[in-house]
C-alpha cells in the first residue's frame, strides 16, 4: 500500500516535502522509529569495521558473535542466520563453551575434546549445506514403567546446534521483549520478578492469574510461532530446524505444566527463548494498555494540587508480570476496570495466540483479602505495619536494659581508667623521685617528656570533656567562680586599677562562655525536642501510610514444603526428622552433600520470602537431623555418637584429612536473608532424585558431562521419588503441587560420573541439562 502511494504522488514529492516535515513532527511514533533506523545503521556502520575472528579454532566472544548477527541486518529483517552465522565453526565452540558445566574445563575446548565427540567442521558444512539431520541425533528413552510417555532428548551434537540457534535468537529478541518479561533472560529471573513486584506495585486492588491448560504446543500454535520469527528473521533453514525439532518431539513446550524454568532434562534449551518470542505480542498488547491508562489518569503533584487538603490521590495503574508461561496482571482501579482487562486478554490469548485458558482459575481476586500463587510462591497485599512491625513493648524493654547495661559498662570502664591513670602516675613520680634522690640532676637513658606530655594531655582532655557533659558539675562551678566576689561591686571597682578590672571582666566573660549551664541546659532541651518531633512525624507518616498505601507481601508455601518434606521421608507422621534408607547406599560424603544440596536450593529459591525464617528452620532442624539419623543407620550407631563424630555442622574429611564442610552451618544459615538476593539456579528436581552409586567391575567410562575427558568415573544408578513411592505426580492429592518432577524415561538409567561433576550435581551448581543423558550405560 505505501508503494502504490509513493508511486502515485512520485510527482508531488517535492510539494509535499514540508507537509511529511510536519507530520513527522506531530507523530512521536515516526520520531522513535527514524531514531531506531538511525541507531541501527550506525551499529551496521560500526560493527562492519570489526576484524573477524583471526583463528576460526577458537570460539568467538559475545560481543564478536553480536556484531556478527547484526552484521546480516537489511530491512527489517536477519536473514541466512543458519549459514553465515550458525554453521561458523566458532560460533559452534562458543555454543559448546556455553554448554560445558564447569568453569575450568573450558580449556580443554581448544584441545581435542570436541573432536572425539564430533567434528565441528562436518557440522558447520552440513548446516550451512542444509544436510543437518535431526531425527538421527535424537534418542528416545522409555519409561521404565507402562504407563506415561517416552522421553525424546537431544545427543550432544544436536545440543550444540539448539544453543547455537538460542545464542542467535537471544541477540535478535532481547532486546525488543518488555520489561515485566522474565525468565530465559540473562539477569531477569525469578527474584528480579520479585524484587519488581516489592518496589515497583504500589497500592494493589485486584488481580488475575492467567492459567492455561495443561496441554502441548499443538501444529497450529507451531505455525503461528514460525510465522512470528519469520517477521523478523528471514531464513527458511532456521524455520525448518525448528518445526523438525518439534516434530521429532525434541523441542515440546508444555503451558500449564511444571517444567519450564527449572532445569529439568525434559525441558530443551530453546524453550524459553521462544516461549517469550510467542508471547511477545501479547506483552506488547498489555504494554499499550499499561500506557493508554497512565494517560487517562495523569500524575498529579500533591503539593500542588492538594496543598493543605486531607485527600490522597491514588492513580489507575496496570501492572504485569510474565514468567514464561506464568502471567499475573494487577490493577490499583475498580473491580470493573479489572474484569475489562481480563476479557481482553482472555481474547487475546485464545483469539491472536490460539491457547486454551483455564476460565474456572483465572478468576478475579481481592489482593488485600486472598492470597494468589505466582512464582511457587504466595503473594498478598498488606499494610507497611506487617512487613516491617513497630517494637513490640517487650522489645522497648529489652532495648531499654541493653542500654542501661551498656551505661553501667562505661561507667565500669571509666573507673577503671582512672585507676590505671593512678597507678602510672604513681609510678611516673616514684621513677622521679628515686632520680632525683640519686643524682642532683635528671638523667634518663632516653626522653619520655613528649611521651608523658601526650599522656598529660589526653587525660586532660578527657577530663574537661567529662567535665562539661555533666550539668551539675557546671553549675556548682559556675556558682563558685561568680558568686560572692568583691570585684563585682560597683564602690570597689572605682577603686582599683582599671588593669585589675579588665582581667576580671575578661576572667568573667570565659566564665560565662564556657561554664555557664543555661546554654548547655538550652542546647540539651533543643535536642529532647528534636528528638520528640521527629518521633511524632514519624508515627504520624507511619499512621498515613497506613491507611493510604499498601504493600506487597511475598510468603513461601509452608504447608506445601512441609508436605513435600514429608513425602520425601524427611520427617515421620507426627513431623519428627527420620532417616531415608534409599541413601544408606551412598559414601557419607554422598549423603552429606545430598542434603545440602536439597537444603541450599530451598534457602536460595525462598530467601526473598517475608516467613523465610520458617524456611530456616525446616533446613537446620529436619534437613541436618535427618541427615544425622541416616548416618547413624547406616553405621549401627546412636544419633549422639553421629553428632560426636560429625558435629552438627556435618563435617566431614577428605583424602587429605582436610575437614570440610557442604551442609550450610547454623551461623550461615542465620545470617541468609533478603539482603542477599540474587536470581536462584534453577530448582531441577533434585529433592526427588538420587543417584545410587553401584559397586560393579565395569570398565572405565568417559564422564557424561558435555566435553569432559576424565576416565576415573563411578557409575551411579537414577532413582526417582515418583517411582519409589508408586505416585503419579500429575495426581495433586498425592503429589505436592507446584512441585516439579523428572520424567520416568530417565528411571533406573545408569551415568557414569567423575568426582567433581558428581559434587556439582549433588551441590546444585550443575543440573541434569548439563548432562548427556543420551550417553547413558546399560548395567544389569
Amino acid at each position: 500500500m505505501g508503494r502504490l502511494l509513493r508511486g502515485s504522488n512520485s510527482g508531488k514529492s517535492k510539494s509535499s516535502a514540508s507537509d511529511l516535515r510536519v507530520s513527522m513532527l506531530l507523530n512521536p511514533k515516526r520520531i522513535a522509529t527514524l531514531h531506531s533506523r538511525v541507531s541501527i545503521l550506525s551499529l551496521l556502520r560500526r560493527h562492519s569495521t570489526l576484524p573477524p575472528n583471526p583463528n576460526p579454532t577458537t570460539p568467538l566472544t559475545k560481543p564478536q558473535l553480536k556484531a556478527l548477527v547484526i552484521n546480516h541486518y537489511s530491512r527489517g529483517k536477519f536473514s541466512n542466520l543458519i549459514q553465515n552465522v550458525v554453521a561458523s565453526p566458532p560460533v559452534l565452540l562458543l555454543a559448546c563453551q556455553n554448554l560445558t558445566p564447569r568453569s575450568n574445563d573450558v580449556n580443554s575446548l581448544a584441545s581435542p575434546a570436541v573432536a572425539l565427540r564430533f567434528s565441528v567442521e562436518e557440522l558447520g558444512r552440513e548446516l550451512g549445506e542444509n544436510r543437518f539431520d535431526v531425527e538421527s541425533c535424537c534418542v528416545r528413552m522409555v519409561p521404565s514403567r507402562k504407563k506415561g510417555e517416552s522421553l525424546v532428548l537431544p545427543n550432544l551434537k544436536l545440543k550444540v546446534v539448539i544453543e547455537a540457534i538460542r545464542m542467535v535468537l537471544e541477540i535478535v529478541y532481547d532486546e525488543r521483549l518488555v520489561t515485566f518479561a522474565y525468565g530465559g533472560r540473562v539477569g531477569m529471573g525469578r527474584h528480579t520478578a520479585i524484587r519488581y513486584l516489592k518496589n515497583s506495585v504500589q497500592n494493589p486492588n485486584w488481580w488475575f492469574k492467567v492459567t492455561f491448560d495443561r496441554e502441548k504446543f499443538e501444529h497450529k500454535n507451531v505455525n503461528k510461532l514460525c510465522l512470528i520469527i519469520e517477521e523478523k528473521i528471514k531464513d527458511t533453514v532456521l524455520i525448518g530446524i525448528v518445526r523438525k525439532l518439534f516434530e521429532c518431539e525434541v523441542l515440546q513446550i508444555e503451558l500449564g505444566g511444571c517444567y519450564l524454568g527449572r532445569g529439568f532434562p525434559q525441558e530443551c534449551g530453546l524453550s524459553s527463548i521462544l516461549i517469550n518470542v510467542y508471547f511477545n505480542g501479547f506483552d506488547k498488547e498489555i504494554q499499550d494498555l499499561r500506557i493508554r491508562t497512565n494517560q487517562e489518569n495523569p500524575r498529579f503533584d500533591s503539593n500542588e494540587v492538594l496543598s493543605g487538603s486531607s485527600v490522597f490521590y491514588k492513580p489507575v495503574k496496570i501492572y504485569a508480570v510474565r514468567y514464561l508461561d506464568e502471567i499475573l496482571v494487577i490493577t490499583s482501579g475498580s473491580k470493573m476496570l479489572t474484569m475489562d482487562l481480563k476479557n481482553q486478554v482472555m481474547k487475546f490469548l485464545e483469539g491472536k495466540l490460539e491457547l486454551k485458558v483455564d476460565r474456572l482459575k483465572m478468576a478475579i481476586h481481592s489482593a488485600t483479602m486472598e492470597k494468589i500463587d505466582f512464582l511457587g510462591m504466595e503473594l498478598q497485599a498488606v499494610q507497611p505495619s506487617v512487613l516491617r512491625p513497630p517494637m513490640s513493648e517487650k522489645a522497648i524493654r529489652a532495648q531499654k536494659k541493653y542500654l542501661r547495661q551498656k551505661e553501667v559498662k562505661a561507667i565500669e570502664l571509666r573507673n577503671a581508667r582512672e585507676t590505671n591513670r593512678k597507678k602510672l602516675g604513681l609510678k611516673i613520680l616514684a621513677h622521679v623521685f628515686k632520680k632525683l634522690k640519686q643524682s642532683d640532676e635528671f638523667k634518663f637513658d632516653f626522653h619520655i617528656e613528649n611521651e608523658v606530655r601526650e599522656i598529660f594531655r589526653t587525660w586532660a582532655d578527657e577530663v574537661v570533656k567529662e567535665f562539661l557533659g555533666s550539668l551539675e558539675e557546671q553549675a556548682n562551678w559556675y556558682r563558685m567562680l561568680s558568686v560572692g566576689d568583691f570585684l563585682s561591686l560597683r564602690h570597689i571597682r572605682h577603686q582599683l586599677p582599671q588593669e585589675l578590672v579588665d582581667a576580671y571582666d575578661h576572667f568573667q566573660e570565659q566564665v560565662d562562655k564556657h561554664i555557664k549551664p543555661v546554654k548547655a541546659r538550652k542546647a540539651l532541651e533543643e535536642a529532647e525536642r528534636r528528638v520528640v518531633e521527629e518521633e511524632e512525624q514519624k508515627y504520624a507518616e507511619r499512621t498515613v501510610q497506613e491507611l493510604t498505601r499498601l504493600c506487597m507481601k511475598v510468603d513461601a508455601p509452608i504447608e506445601l514444603v512441609r508436605k513435600a518434606v514429608k513425602m520425601a521421608g524427611f520427617t515421620n507422621n507426627m513431623g519428627r526428622p527420620r532417616p531415608i534408607k534409599l541413601l544408606i547406599a551412598l559414601e557419607d560424603t554422598d549423603i552429606i552433600k545430598w542434603y545440602a544440596g536439597v537444603g541450599r536450593r530451598w534457602l536460595d529459591f525462598f530467601c526473598c520470602c517475608h516467613n523465610f525464617k520458617m524456611v530456616k528452620t525446616v533446613v537446620t532442624y529436619h534437613l541436618r537431623f535427618s541427615c544425622l539419623l541416616t548416618l547413624a543407620e547406616k553405621h549401627e550407631s546412636t544419633k549422639l555418637e553421629t553428632i560426636r563424630h560429625y558435629t552438627k555442622d556435618l563435617k566431614v574429611s577428605d583424602f587429605n584429612g582436610i575437614e570440610e564442610v557442604h551442609f550450610p552451618a547454623e551461623r550461615e544459615i542465620k545470617m541468609m536473608g533478603d539482603k542477599n538476593l540474587s536470581d536462584p539456579k534453577p530448582v531441577d528436581g533434585a529433592l526427588s532424585l538420587a543417584l545410587i552409586r553401584l559397586a560393579s567391575d565395569e570398565p572405565a567410562y568417559s564422564c557424561v558431562a558435555h566435553f569432559c575427558d576424565r576416565k576415573d568415573t563411578i557409575v551411579y544408578r537414577v532413582r526417582l521419588l515418583q517411582n519409589r513411592l508408586n505416585v503419579n505426580p500429575l495426581d495433586e492429592k498425592k503429589w505436592v503441587p507446584g512441585m516439579g518432577a523428572i520424567h520416568e524415561g530417565l528411571n533406573r538409567k545408569c551415568l557414569p560420573l567423575c568426582s567433581d561433576h558428581i559434587h556439582d550435581l549433588y551441590m546444585g551448581t550443575i543440573s541434569l541439562q548439563d548432562i548427556d543423558c543420551t550417553s547413558f550405560v546399560d548395567v544389569d
